[in-house]
């Protein structure tokens, strides 16, 4: 079977965007697929998302800045509006979130056509230590749909980024229906999802950094295995 992924941001040959083509292929072979898969810039997003809908399945890649926010947000919207198989890893991890608060809990400032994620703002703040090149322990939720993907409560995932969520919008969309269910020694969100979607999940670190064909990433797995599901 052959699947077709879209994945959202403008490919530049960087390390992780090489490890997100390879995760992808290796992932696919290990269930017996083909994967093709496509890099969607995301200044071709903004006027219409239409072209979409011939994926199997969508995940925004590590890349931030993009060259367009608001393309990166209106792909994230239609996967989410449209219950697309979807994973956002690194800086996809972050716009999922600003998506949801702009879309779903209305946030006022996040309405502002000025708003700029790439500056600093109180939604999305620096890391006091940055993550890029680290290999840190998470605590996932038992009861999620991470229990039966990792099989264990504590993991260790490899990062290569600066910014994280702020602890308080964390908790506002904890509240609201977009569920933390990874978090560091801290507490901080690692991991989000939205219950009952077919697949939706978010990561701060980025799975395809610890992937290999000897040991595909379960995640990975488990992401490819719903666009199956989705495909039919």
């Amino acid at each position: 079977m052959q699947i077709n992924i879209g994945i959202i941001g403008d490919y530049d040959g960087r390390p992780s965007h090489l490890a997100t083509q390879e995760a992808l292929k290796h992932c696919a072979s290990q269930l017996g697929l083909e994967a093709v898969y496509t890099w969607l810039p995301t200044t071709e997003l903004e006027d219409s998302c239409k072209e979409l809908k011939k994926y199997d399945g969508l995940w925004c890649a590590p890349g931030s800045p993009y060259k367009s926010m608001n393309g990166a947000i209106k792909a994230i919207k239609f996967a989410r509006e449209e219950d697309y198989p979807f994973i956002g890893t690194c800086g996809g991890f972050q716009h999922v979130a600003i998506e949801y608060g702009k879309n779903v809990l209305e946030i006022e400032a996040l309405q502002d056509k000025d708003f700029n994620l790439y500056e600093p703002n109180e939604y999305i703040t620096a890391l006091s230590c940055s993550l890029v090149g680290q290999a840190k322990n998470l605590k996932v939720e038992k009861a999620s749909i991470l229990s039966d993907i990792y099989e264990s409560s504590e993991i260790i995932e490899k990062y290569n980024c600066s910014m994280e969520l702020n602890k308080e919008f964390q908790n506002q969309l904890d509240r609201n229906g977009f569920r933390v269910i990874g978090v560091d020694d801290k507490g901080e969100a690692r991991i989000i999802t939205i219950p009952g979607k077919r697949f939706y999940l978010a990561t701060l670190f980025q799975p395809q950094l610890s992937s290999s064909a000897e040991s595909p990433h379960p995640m990975l797995l488990a992401y490819l295995r719903a666009v199956i599901k989705f495909k039919g």
